[in-house]
């Protein structure tokens, strides 16, 4: 038994008392595990550190499905180690294997909740009532009390980016862990700034709405035009002015109009359903 007051081992005595009720109050990591696994005894060291770092905020209980059958049967648990992480009394999410001390913080933090989110929701209030330097001074807070949270970076991009400043918008997500370089924000805010860059010397709206009006467009103000458009939030315009590029001149700007409708993809999310129907437009004018 572990001397430290966040780790349990689970019985069928005690498991009601530590998972189901215990979860009511903090996450409970139960790890399943055996002692003929050798990945098992890799993991339990790691797991037993950071709940010590983590002081508190959430619970480890470890079960040996040998000695607990009845348990590990009633979750299914074909192979070990599994990691179930219960909320209210219920398992939410799980891993396994033994993962690298990265990807485990990574699980934890979707589930953890840490003072600088607190700060980060004061933040996103502010933004939204369009107060961005309010905003970037309680994230630069979030940021000095929580360092490794990534999302502070990620919110600290997007008050930049809402500002005009693309620069540091840039900086703070190439600051990001590897792990979260390819995030859907991240992704997200990456295309969007992309565009932001194209209006930096862009004529007017009006000034590009009457430029492309007739069949005899310029590729450059199509370009700038459906960026304009992502600014906007008008996705579906973008792509129609990007599609048409993309129909008219593919050597304008590498092809810019079809790395420009993947970008507003990136935006969108994939589950968007416009992404479905102009990834077919796309294909279909690309053959």
């Amino acid at each position: 038994m572990s001397d430290s007051p966040y780790i349990f081992e689970i019985t069928e005595e005690n498991y009601q008392k530590i998972v189901i009720e215990g979860s009511q109050s903090v996450p409970v990591l139960v790890d399943f595990w055996a002692e003929w696994c050798q990945p098992c005894k890799m993991l339990m060291p790691l797991l037993a550190r950071l709940v010590d770092e983590y002081q508190g905020k959430f619970l480890l209980a470890k079960l040996n499905t040998e000695e607990q059958k009845a348990i590990a049967m009633q979750f299914g648990i074909r192979s070990i180690p599994t990691v179930k992480v219960f909320k209210n009394g219920q398992p939410v999410d799980e891993f396994m294997g033994a993962l690298p001390e990265n990807q485990i913080r990574a699980f934890l933090d979707k589930h953890i909740p840490r003072e600088s989110d607190g700060l980060l929701a004061r933040a996103d209030e502010m933004s939204q009532q369009g107060d961005f330097d309010g905003a970037a001074g309680i994230i630069e807070q979030a940021h000095e009390m929580d360092p490794q949270n990534s999302r502070v970076l990620l919110a600290y991009a997007g008050v930049k980016s809402a500002q005009g400043e693309i620069e540091r918008a840039q900086e703070a997500l190439s600051a990001l862990p590897q792990d979260d370089q390819d995030s859907p924000e991240a992704v997200s805010l990456r295309a969007n700034l992309q565009f932001q860059l194209v209006l930096q010397d862009a004529p007017t709206e009006s000034d590009l709405e009457s430029r492309v009006s007739g069949d005899g467009a310029d590729s450059k103000a199509l370009y700038q035009l459906a960026a304009h458009k992502v600014r906007l939030g008008d996705h579906e315009a973008a792509l129609e002015l990007l599609l048409r590029l993309l129909q008219k001149d593919r050597t304008y700007g590498d092809d810019a109009g079809r790395k420009g409708m993947l970008a507003v993809f990136e935006i969108m999310g994939a589950s968007n359903p416009l992404v479905a129907r102009y990834r077919g437009r796309m294909f279909n004018a690309l053959h």
